[in-house]
């Protein structure tokens, strides 16, 4: 009895699925179809033997890459050992890619089956296996199916960013728009200001040069022997300069005012910028070519080779085509037209503007486009596929053609293909080493500039940590300090030398030298002094208290802090004696 088993992979894992005999399902195809969408009657059917989840994405990408590509993995080689019988021969699998099934016959020895009953089955288990494997959700089946896809996306579209051909495409094709363009703006100039300077048409032939002159002459009555030199810079020709001095002193163009030459030069100072960008973007270009197509632009030229991977749609494709449809790739028009009317088909279509073609004879033309296109051919194949970009054998392919074109003329014989290549192959394996070498010396240098920068950034971070530690000590020394003074108050407060009492003691003063005030006032009736040493002596203690608040709680004797504790009886005796006497005083006024 041959045992069923069918290998599913998915974004989370490989699941393996073990069914029935394969006569039975073989035969009951139709039965198998219509319990596809029935869960219950599929698990009759269907059971899973094991499932191998992927420990992360990155796995999940280096199996599915590896599946894409008809590789056994080490994870799917694991499961389908432990997992499947030990006799082979009683085991069918069923996969559903048959470049898989053919490496896993191969490498393990298993018989693979695919399509039939096979493909039916994994539909069914496509549609439930959430519903198979425990723990696991629809929502999060479809999280993983997206995410592998936009990463295996991804990693399919990756690309060198410096063999990029669609910038070339853009660039080439800005450059057709903008030469149109400068061509109809120059000549707007040209009918513009030539009402006031008709003659400058004549003697200036360039568009560019004619905006330029137009831009820095404005009004030709205002043109003379100073302007000279700025304008043999401009024409880059002295008797042009003074061709154009003397028309515009004998010139028959019609007078202009201010506002129009304003308009005039604004407009040709446009076509100037125009023209500027327009040299900037073909220097792009070259670079550009050198660096995606080197032995094509060196073949045939920048230019041209740039509109044919343009009218291809990519280098790729350029490589793909056969050397008949280079040949007469941008003249489709004129090939249907010669098919429908049975008339002579194109010789050349964009390779016509290479300088080839126009330097061969009329009989020969079609000859060499011939061979140039093959040559054409196999320079972009080349470019396409070759890992190190070098112009090696486009320079080679070029002395082809070249002696090619002198074999035409003189019936000089070219070397052979083979010789060529040979030397072109050794030159190549020259220009690929010194490539890698300049590649590595430039890596180098980039490492040392990445080690210095981590270091100067290790430096920074250990002296901001040198600096944390300072400052933290200083915050601890802070508090320390606070607690000193902290326990310097504390004596104080429970000892003698108490500052805020001796900043109230002047007021218990007050209260102590009320024996003081009654004496005074018997001095004042017996003759005596007046108030002056009252308030001397009340504003002693306050200068005191004010000025020198240390000295008083030093100066504060223990006797004030005992009389301080007896002030309320002393008081009431004070106020006594202080009564008869005022009595006494009053009885010896009244006997006087």
């Amino acid at each position: 009895m041959v045992l069923l088993h069918v290998l599913f992979e998915h974004a989370v894992g490989y699941a393996l699925l073990a069914l029935k005999e394969v006569e039975e399902i073989s035969l009951l195809l139709p039965q198998v179809e219509e319990c596809v969408l029935n869960l219950g009657k599929f698990h009759n059917i269907v059971r899973l033997v094991a499932f191998c989840p992927f420990s992360s994405s990155q796995v999940a990408l280096e199996n599915a890459n590896a599946v894409s590509e008809g590789i056994v993995h080490e994870d799917l080689r694991l499961l389908l050992e432990t997992h499947l019988p030990a006799k082979k021969k009683k085991v069918l699998l069923g996969v559903g890619d048959p470049k898989i099934g053919a490496a896993i016959q191969e490498e393990l020895g298993y018989t693979c089956q695919t399509g039939g009953v096979i493909a039916e089955i994994l539909r069914g288990v496509r549609l439930h296996f959430h519903n198979l494997v425990k723990g696991l959700t629809d929502l999060s089946a479809c999280k993983a199916q997206l995410g592998l896809g936009h990463s295996y996306s991804r990693a399919k579209v990756k690309f060198n960013v410096n063999r990029v051909d669609n910038m070339i495409i853009q660039s080439i094709s800005l450059l057709d728009q903008l030469d149109k363009d400068i061509n109809t703006f120059s000549m707007r100039v040209r009918e513009w200001y030539g009402y006031h300077f008709p003659e400058l048409v004549k003697i200036i032939n360039d568009n560019a040069t004619y905006c330029r002159l137009a831009q820095f002459i404005g009004n030709r009555r205002e043109l003379n022997e100073e302007k000279l030199e700025k304008l043999e810079e401009l024409t880059m020709d002295g008797a042009k300069a003074k061709a154009i001095l003397d028309a515009s002193r004998s010139s028959m163009g019609m007078d202009i005012s201010a506002i129009d030459l304003i308009n005039i030069e604004s407009f040709s100072s446009r076509v100037v910028s125009l023209s500027e960008y327009r040299q900037s973007l073909h220097t792009y270009l070259r670079s550009k070519m050198s660096q995606v197509a080197p032995s094509l632009s060196a073949l045939i030229g920048e230019a041209v080779g740039a509109r044919l991977i343009a009218h291809a749609g990519s280098l790729t494709n350029l490589a793909k085509y056969p050397a008949s449809t280079v040949q007469i790739l941008g003249a489709e028009k004129a090939l249907f037209r010669a098919l429908k009317t049975r008339g002579n088909t194109p010789k050349y279509g964009l390779i016509f503007h290479s300088t080839f073609i126009g330097r061969a004879a009329a009989k020969n033309k079609g000859r060499i486009s011939r061979y140039l296109a093959n040559k054409c051919s196999i320079a972009s194949r080349i470019d396409c596929f070759s890992e190190v970009p070098t112009s090696v054998f486009g320079e080679k392919l070029r002395e082809q053609v070249e002696e090619r074109l002198s074999f035409y003329e003189t019936g000089e014989i070219p070397r052979k293909n083979l010789d060529v290549m040979k030397e072109a192959m050794v030159q190549a394996e020259e220009a690929a080493a010194e490539i890698t070498r300049k590649l590595a010396k430039q890596e180098k240098k980039r490492l040392k500039k990445e080690k210095k920068r981590l270091a100067a950034l290790a430096a920074l971070a250990s002296s901001e940590n040198s600096n944390t530690p300072e400052e933290h000590e200083e915050t601890q020394e802070k508090p320390k300090k606070k607690k000193k003074q902290k326990l310097q108050e504390v004596p104080q407060e429970n000892g003698m030398d108490d500052p805020s009492v001796s900043v109230s003691k002047p007021k218990k003063k007050k209260s102590f030298s009320k024996e003081e005030l009654i004496n005074s006032d018997m001095e004042e009736t017996a003759g005596g002094s007046t108030s002056p040493p009252k308030k001397k002596k009340k504003s002693l203690p306050k200068e005191e208290t004010a000025s020198e608040p240390e000295e008083a709680a030093r100066s504060v004797p223990k006797k004030k802090r005992k009389l301080s504790s007896k002030e309320p009886e002393e008081a009431a005796a004070n106020k006594g004696s202080a009564k008869k006497k005022k009595k006494k005083l009053q009885r010896t006024s009244q006997e006087d």
